[in-house]
Formats: C-alpha cells, structure tokens, sequence
C-alpha cells in the first residue's frame, strides 16, 4: 500500500461512491420497507456488559478476510464456521467486516456469521450516511461503528441518534483526547479507542491508557488492535481495561475459537 497517511480520505472517497452505487440499486425509502421483516436485535451493549459484571473479558471478535495495511490475512474464510468457534471460545459479541474495496468484506459475511450463532454482532464498516445505518439493521446487524475521524461533529450526532432510532447499538471508536471529548458529548455506554492510527497505521496499546482518565464511570472503554498475546490482555487487565475487539490474532490461527481461549484463558 501506497501513500499510507492518505488511507481514510481514500476509503471514505470510495465509501461515498459505494453508496450512491446502492442508492440507485434500491431506494431509502425501498430499503426501509424491509425493516419490517428485520430479525430482533440481540443486544450487542448487554452482551459485553454480562461478561463485565462476571469480571470476565469481554471479548469482540472479529471476523475478517483482509486489510489495507496486512493484505490476505486468512486464506480458508468461513464466516459462519469461524462465528461459531468464536462462540465456543467464549466471545461476547462478533465484529464483521462489510468493506469490500480495502478489506474484501461483504454484508453476506455478517448475514452468515449471525445466523451461525447467537451472538449480537457489529457491522464493522465506515459509516457516513442514514443509508448504512438502514442497511445494517435489514442485513441483521445488532451495532454499528461509528468513527468520529471520519465524520463531522453534527454528522456523527445525527447517526448516532438515527441508528439509536433504529435499535442498534452503536460502538463510537476514537483515536485521540480530541475525538474522545467530541464523543463523550453523546453520553455513550461504551467507547471505542483504537490503538492503531488510522492515517499512519501504526499501532500502540498506550493510546488507550492515556484517554481512560477522561472516560465517566458509566462508560465502558473496549480497546481496539494491537492485542496480541496474553501479556498484552494481562497490561490492560491491569489498568482496568476488560472489553477487548480483537481480530487478526484470531484470523491468523488455525482456529480462530481456540486462539481466542488461549489469548484470553478463557
């Protein structure tokens, strides 16, 4: 990959494009007709929270092919056969990546993975407009990410209010003390610091302990990328940090379930 501090100016390029190319396909108001016959949401916040109040890791386990920085990370992808291991191994919730262009995602990968199982799951995508939110909620998703580097401040406040609407959850990921203050303006149940940059991609688990003063009492903090091995579980453990999206460490694994167990001594 070229050009790497570029990387989500190009994705959210792409991503407007995308949408328009949907857009023409069905309407708003076509796709919203479908949220009728959409399945209950299975409570992605509650998942997360039950594990918490066990005082066990609560684990986001993500589901995914490819991305911008690694290319191929797994080869054998089975969304609904690796949903399942992922619930044997004892992951709250799943993440699934819906971005075709950079991470060869697909909204079928969240449609199989969901019906594997009975976890709640995220759609994991960079979401700019109603459109998205919409789709998710047809396609099954019980949460949505939110980035707010990529998003205006009344942008990012309109979406979560309108995926609130919709009864998704909604995971708020932040990368910096700026954007956690513009994020906390939402009174959030939980928020996202990813500790991996998303214009240079580099990654450091210290991004997350330098916000956590910041984060009120009745919000959890899941910690994004970088989580590796169990010393890495066990240093953020330590600080009080006990919500975790992990992905390529499983994804890498023969089977991601029992990677997952061995990471987190599950």
């Amino acid at each position: 990959m070229t050009d790497k501090a570029d990387i989500l100016n190009k994705i959210l390029a792409r991503k407007e494009q995308e949408i328009n190319d949907r857009k023409a396909l069905i309407s708003l108001a076509g796709l919203e007709k479908k949220l009728a016959d959409a399945s209950p949401t299975r409570g992605f916040v509650n998942s997360l929270k039950n594990k918490l109040q066990q005082q066990l890791p609560a684990i986001i386990a993500e589901i995914k092919k490819a991305s911008p920085s690694k290319g191929i990370i797994r080869e054998n992808f089975n969304p609904a056969e690796i949903a399942l291991q992922y619930q044997q191994g004892g992951a709250a919730c799943l993440s699934v990546l819906t971005d075709i262009d950079f991470f060869q995602g697909a909204d079928e990968y969240l449609i199989e993975a969901r019906s594997a199982c009975e976890l709640p799951v995220i759609r994991k995508d960079f979401i700019i407009d109603d459109y998205q939110l919409v789709e998710a909620r047809v396609m099954g998703a019980d949460c949505v990410l939110l980035i707010v580097a990529a998003l205006e401040q009344s942008t990012l406040k309109s979406l979560y209010q309108k995926a609130t609407e919709l009864g998704l959850d909604v995971l708020v990921e932040v990368h910096d003390e700026q954007e956690m203050q513009r994020a906390l303006e939402l009174n959030l149940p939980m928020v996202g610091i990813n500790n991996r940059n998303l214009r240079t991609f580099e990654t450091s688990l210290l991004t997350t302990l330098k916000m956590l003063h910041m984060v009120p009492d009745d919000c959890f903090v899941v910690t994004e990328s970088g989580i590796h091995t169990k010393t890495d579980v066990t240093f953020m453990r330590d600080h009080q940090v006990d919500a975790f999206l992990v992905g390529e460490a499983f994804m890498r694994a023969e089977n991601p379930g029992q990677a997952l167990t061995e990471i987190f001594g599950s």
